[in-house]
């Protein structure tokens, strides 16, 4: 268990998911640059995180901006959505709410500005969350969604072992970084043109450079 000082931003997980050199840049060194991307990202964003605008039907919640942690994971952020369905049986994965009947499920709901991905970047950053939401209400949750905004679909997410594994890996890999203030060295890789910070990083050069001198000292 995580102490309340040892807490990282949840919304890493996807960055060092994805790379960890990227990952170290702007969580450690706090680089960042915007690109049409990461704005299309922010605007969609800001049209759902309004927490002024949950939603009640008769047995249907919707909470915006959630705040969750998880002091196994060591992590806290703000989930975008969290859906409560109301249903007849008590079940592990239900909670009571107060001024409310019955027993409620609940279920993470994370957006993003894309489509799905053929890696499991989102799915890690949203299997997190509902394991902060798991630890704050004492419950299991088996599914969440990504609401995908270039499709306009909810992509479902199963909560599996597996991903649980890759979820405790990757915020290991998080305090790893930040408790010894290492940014990797870059690895040219398919997604870098996409990514914002590749004018800081240096994909290219770097890498290239790396590689050039690794040959040289063979050669001696």
């Amino acid at each position: 268990m995580y102490s309340e000082d040892d807490l990282l931003m949840l919304s890493g997980i996807q960055h060092i998911a994805f790379c960890e050199r990227q990952y170290a840049l702007i969580y450690i060194e706090q680089e960042w640059v915007e690109n049409l991307l990461t704005a299309e990202g922010r605007n969609l964003h800001h049209k759902v995180d309004d927490p002024f605008e949950n939603e009640k039907r008769a047995n249907y919640i919707v909470w915006r901006s959630v705040p969750v942690v998880s002091y196994y994971l060591g992590l806290r952020g703000i989930a975008d959505i969290v859906e409560l369905r109301q249903i007849n049986d008590k079940s592990p994965g239900t909670i009571e709410l107060p001024g409310e009947t019955g027993f409620w499920e609940i279920i993470p709901v994370e957006y993003k500005r894309g489509k799905p991905k053929p890696d499991y970047c989102d799915e890690v950053q949203l299997c997190a969350q509902a394991i902060c939401l798991e630890e704050m209400h004492r419950i299991h949750i088996h599914e969440g969604f990504i609401f995908y905004g270039q499709t306009r679909h909810r992509h479902p997410v199963q909560f599996s072992a597996d991903l649980r594994i890759k979820v405790n890996e990757y915020a290991e890999k998080m305090h790893h970084l930040d408790n010894a203030g290492i940014t990797p060295p870059p690895v040219l890789k398919k997604g870098c043109p996409s990514c914002s910070l590749k004018g800081i990083c240096l994909p290219n050069t770097l890498a290239q450079k790396k590689t050039d001198e690794y040959l040289d000292q063979l050669m001696l």
